[in-house]
């Protein structure tokens, strides 16, 4: 999946910074590298799936990225966080970091 657009709703933007301490530059930088992306659920609109975006930022960073597939490479994130040890572990299987 290659994304070469986002949507930020500020809602979104708040909860990235207030709860999570992810900034939208840092959500930026994985969904527009070469993420390792898998589904998560199916959206409440059809054909606008749920995905995670696995990723490493410039900083050192490991981020997890849910979003919204908007299609035509369009994505909308809701939340993004640190990635949890079998996250990283996942992202490590399907990147040259294993």
């Amino acid at each position: 999946m290659r994304i070469t657009d986002i949507i930020w709703k500020e809602r979104s933007v708040a909860k990235l910074a207030d709860k999570h301490d992810v900034s939208v530059i840092e959500v930026e930088e994985v969904l527009f590298s070469k993420p390792v992306v898998r589904k998560m659920a199916r959206g409440h609109v059809r054909g606008e799936d749920v995905y995670a975006a696995l990723g490493r930022v410039r900083n050192g960073r490991y981020l997890i990225v849910f979003f919204i597939d908007k299609k035509r490479g369009v994505a909308m994130p809701i939340s993004a966080r640190n990635m949890a040890p079998a996250e990283r572990k996942y992202y490590a299987k399907h990147t040259k970091e294993s």
